[in-house]
């Protein structure tokens, strides 16, 4: 029975965490990864798992996680962006959030070109740095929905064996 509880909130921890790889209030991966670890834990399950899986997943974890900060403002310098259209990325982000899966796929795109046209920039010079943000955020999700999937494939794997 004390079990069960345990696996429960491993498998919230784990579903909260696959919707934190979307929604950007949540640290998704680290939630993800922390409903493994508790499964890890757990007497029925933990010779199921390896230490191995969930240090190379917790590193891994923690590499994605910040290139995820990092790639949006390297994509929007690498096209001649500045401060204000990183700022209005994040913040397109978080108002596209509202807004359903457009609104997170393109919110970054409009904040950042929104940011561009407040700081002064011109309208193609602008689309430009706001695409680099874009890519970005895109590089961002894709490495954080592969790593989600590793860590939902090892969860299922330990629950099933």
């Amino acid at each position: 029975m004390g079990d069960t509880v345990w696996i429960i909130l491993a498998g919230l921890l784990l579903l909260v965490g696959a919707i934190g790889i979307v929604a950007p209030v949540l640290p998704g991966l680290p939630l993800s990864w922390g409903g493994l670890l508790v499964l890890k834990f757990i007497p029925s399950t933990q010779e199921d798992i390896s230490w191995t899986a969930i240090i190379v997943l917790g590193v891994l974890t923690v590499i994605i996680t910040i290139l995820d900060n990092i790639l949006p403002v390297w994509g929007t310098k690498k096209m001649g962006g500045n401060k204000q259209v990183v700022w209005g990325a994040t913040i397109g982000l978080l108002v596209g959030f509202f807004l359903g899966p457009w609104g997170i796929i393109f919110g970054p795109f409009v904040g950042a070109f929104a940011g561009g046209l407040l700081s002064g920039t011109q309208f193609i010079p602008a689309v430009k740095q706001a695409t680099g943000a874009f890519a970005g955020y895109i590089a961002g999700l894709v490495l954080k929905l592969v790593t989600v999937g590793l860590i939902i494939f090892f969860f299922v794997r330990t629950l099933v064996l």
